[in-house]
């Protein structure tokens, strides 16, 4: 049974956390600092814990991605606190500076609960994922990484995306152990026009 998404957000719902997410990094951009945001007057979607991940980008190339796996707080503060960290502490990325937010786009995605996925070799998981729908978060030891479900448009065959999640956490290409385990989510995406 794949996994399912708790929150459905209306248009309006979608645009009010977009337009959170743009404040949260143009008052970052002047301050420095992450804001908070008072939660209490705002609708009851936008006040349920919720996992979710903010994408940036500029001239269509990634500029920034962070988020949260585990729905730790109200979905509007953890768009604030996403969108601050993917503009000012991804660290594949300088912070995001005044001249760029013209030209930055923001994309939020809001996750489902993770699925584990029981398999035992490598080919039995690529067999399992569903191109273009699941999100694949691994870990192994202290090794872990996660991929949203919007990373299949770059890399759409299973071995690549497995591949390069693997790459992505630290590991060669093709490892497998006892030990590593998987797990599965959607999302809910939604971005600027």
């Amino acid at each position: 049974m794949p996994p399912s998404l708790c929150i459905r957000l209306s248009a309006d719902e979608q645009d009010n956390l977009l337009g959170i997410a743009r404040r949260s990094i143009c008052s970052g951009v002047e301050s420095a600092r992450a804001q908070r945001i008072d939660v209490s007057q705002l609708g009851d979607n936008l006040r349920a814990n919720a996992a979710v991940f903010v994408t940036l980008t500029s001239d269509g190339e990634l500029r920034g991605c962070v988020g949260s796996l585990q729905a730790l707080e109200p979905l509007a503060q953890a768009v604030v606190s996403s969108a601050f960290n993917a503009a000012f502490r991804d660290r594949r990325f300088g912070k995001v500076e005044t001249a760029e937010l013209d030209n930055l786009g923001i994309e939020i995605s809001v996750l489902s609960a993770l699925e584990p996925i029981v398999v035992d070799s490598r080919q039995a998981l690529l067999d399992e994922l569903k191109p273009g729908e699941d999100g694949l978060m691994m870990e192994d030891g202290e090794y872990r990484s996660t991929f949203l479900p919007k990373v299949w448009e770059k890399l759409p065959s299973s071995s690549q995306f497995l591949d390069a999640l693997m790459q992505k956490a630290g590991l060669p290409v093709g490892h497998w152990s006892d030990t590593i385990r998987f797990y599965r989510y959607h999302t809910l995406s939604f971005a600027e026009n």
